[in-house]
């Protein structure tokens, strides 16, 4: 079996090699017709060239269908004219036609049909039989010019089956780079997001970690209870922080968010109330409001408000400087939520929240945005008029179109 598909695909990848065989097969019958003459007629020499013109068109045949049919066509019409009578080696025009029907341009192919349809009628009309009468010579001419017309019909068919399977094969391959397409922007997008969630998580609780690490050092003589007291809030950030780096984890290592809820659950706003309290713990004060009625809101605005607030408060302490203090203000809105987060130490500097930060900076303020976006909310971030830095955010209750 091996044998015999070595064998058929060297025979596929050499067509001119296989037509060229069969072009001096059809050139030994030719010389045998010509030796073995029909009694009564005896062929011109005029016939040699024309034998090896159209065994020369059937092994070039898928080389230069268009061609090759124009030679058939003259070889056709010097045997008319030199009195070469049909014989075998004309079943190379049944060929060409086929060829030029399944191969060939739409033009060259119409040319094709209409020499197989008059081919056999000048051939009636040139070597007449004799005692038949013009109705037999017209049965005789239909019957003849059949399998020129099957040949084309057939060569035809082949040409729309292969331009159909080119058209499937080139709508895959649309496909599939499609497919690869929106699943490196799927991935491009994950990491986006895991990169906004390890900033907000590591960024936040590192930050307040490192400003209780610092006051501990400071009150640790003098003040032990106060660095206990701090030791404490760090370790409870800590374990905080590691909460949620697991459930982060879980999610790249089950692939569904579903399956790693088991973790921690996503923060919402009812947490937000925590983390200023997280914040006042570690010496920040912050004046904390709600208005309006609290409700149930879809997940992705109460994660998103989380980390806005989260953020926010990290770059208060970043860089309001000494004696700062934050103000939070959330509003439950009929169809959005309201966050207002406002300090008033020095702010940061222009470049963090115009240019997205520099020298790999302010990458909090991208996420805000990025976050933002992604429920098709608003948020505008800026230095406040009198000092301070202000962010405010508009987040809607329902998908925008």
């Amino acid at each position: 079996m091996g044998d015999v598909q070595r064998l058929y695909d060297f025979l596929r990848s050499h067509p001119t090699g296989v037509d060229t065989f069969w072009g001096v097969l059809l050139f030994g019958c030719g010389l045998l017709w010509f030796v073995q003459a029909t009694p009564g007629y005896e062929p011109p020499l005029a016939a040699v060239p024309i034998t090896l013109a159209l065994c020369a068109a059937v092994a070039l045949r898928r080389r230069a269908p268009a061609a090759m049919l124009w030679l058939a066509i003259a070889c056709g019409l010097g045997q008319l004219a030199l009195d070469v009578r049909i014989n075998i080696v004309d079943f190379a025009m049944l060929v060409i036609v086929y060829t030029v029907a399944c191969t060939g341009g739409r033009r060259t192919s119409r040319l094709a049909l209409g020499a197989a349809i008059c081919a056999p009628s000048l051939a009636t009309l040139r070597w007449p039989t004799e005692h038949e009468s013009s109705g037999e010579a017209a049965v005789s001419t239909v019957f003849v010019t059949i399998p020129f017309v099957l040949a084309w019909v057939l060569g035809d068919s082949i040409r729309t089956r292969r331009a159909y399977y080119a058209q499937l094969e080139e709508r895959a391959s649309r496909l599939e780079k499609e497919r690869e397409a929106q699943s490196k922007v799927a991935v491009a997008a994950e990491r986006a997001r895991i990169a906004r969630e390890l900033h907000d998580v590591v960024a936040h609780n590192v930050s307040v970690m490192v400003v209780q690490a610092d006051g501990a050092a400071y009150v640790l003589d003098a003040s032990p209870d106060q660095a206990r007291q701090a030791l404490e809030t760090i370790s409870g950030t800590g374990r905080q922080a590691l909460a949620e780096m697991r459930r982060l984890l879980g999610v790249l290592r089950t692939g569904e968010p579903g399956e790693a809820s088991d973790y921690v659950p996503q923060p919402d706003v009812e947490q937000i109330d925590e983390l200023v309290e997280q914040a006042r713990g570690s010496g920040l004060p912050v004046d904390f409001k709600v208005v309006g009625s609290p409700r149930q809101l879809p997940s992705g605005v109460e994660l998103t408000a989380y980390r806005i607030v989260q953020e926010a408060l990290t770059n208060t302490r970043k860089h309001g400087g000494p004696d700062v203090g934050a103000n939070v203000r959330i509003t439950y809105f009929d169809d959005g939520l309201g966050l207002l987060v406002e300090d008033d130490g020095r702010g940061a500097q222009r470049e963090l929240y115009e240019d997205g930060g520099a020298d790999g900076s302010g990458h909090g303020l991208i996420g805000m945005r990025e976050r933002v976006g992604m429920v098709g909310g608003t948020l505008d971030a800026g230095p406040r008029p009198g000092g301070g830095f202000r962010i405010s955010a508009l987040l809607p209750l329902k998908p925008t179109g």
